[in-house]
């Protein structure tokens, strides 16, 4: 069985970055606008990554992903819930490393992230942005192990990135159509 490695000794700008975060959190809870929640919550999450801190950014990310779904944004939403599942399908590839076994909860909350992701993408801005989540939530279902969902959701993201081209393609016929109609 393969241990990981001691946890390094963070570098001077990450501890001033979550410093940074941290002091964001508390001017966004002095206002309790859910943007901003989401935002301090989800950049104090990240933070918490780099410092290998993996269980308190995901339970950051929760909070933000909480205070996201009071935005009304889908976008936020969507790129939360591909973050979470990201989190968590590290937890519990580092769980599996110290044993087998041990990353089963964390690989089923990045299943469940990774597909709530998938069910949202289609409202999210634009189609560009879906084929990133759906690419996103392949490679972690992937990385779960559920490579035949991964391989659907890469068949979808290729069918809507066919669709964009066939689309600007006919949009760049038309200005010669109308001057063709005109002649």
């Amino acid at each position: 069985m393969q241990k990981r490695p001691p946890p390094h000794v963070p570098a001077d700008n990450a501890r001033a970055a979550f410093c940074a975060a941290a002091a964001r959190l508390d001017v966004a809870e002095a206002s309790a606008d859910p943007f901003a929640m989401s935002q301090a919550h989800s950049q104090l999450g990240r933070c918490h990554a780099a410092l290998s801190a993996l269980p308190c950014a995901e339970g950051s990310l929760q909070q933000a992903l909480r205070w996201g779904r009071f935005t009304g944004s889908t976008d936020l939403v969507v790129d939360l819930l591909c973050e979470l599942s990201e989190t968590a399908v590290t937890i519990a590839e580092l769980a599996e490393q110290d044993c087998m076994g041990h990353g089963h909860a964390a690989r089923e909350r990045a299943r469940d992230h990774a597909f709530e992701a998938t069910t949202l993408a289609s409202r999210v801005a634009d189609s560009a942005w879906e084929v990133q989540v759906l690419l996103r939530a392949s490679e972690v279902l992937t990385r779960c192990g559920d490579n035949d969902d991964a391989a659907q959701l890469q068949t979808r993201a290729l069918r809507l990135m066919a669709g964009d081209l066939n689309r600007s393609t006919e949009a760049a016929r038309l200005p010669a159509l109308g001057r063709l109609a005109d002649v």
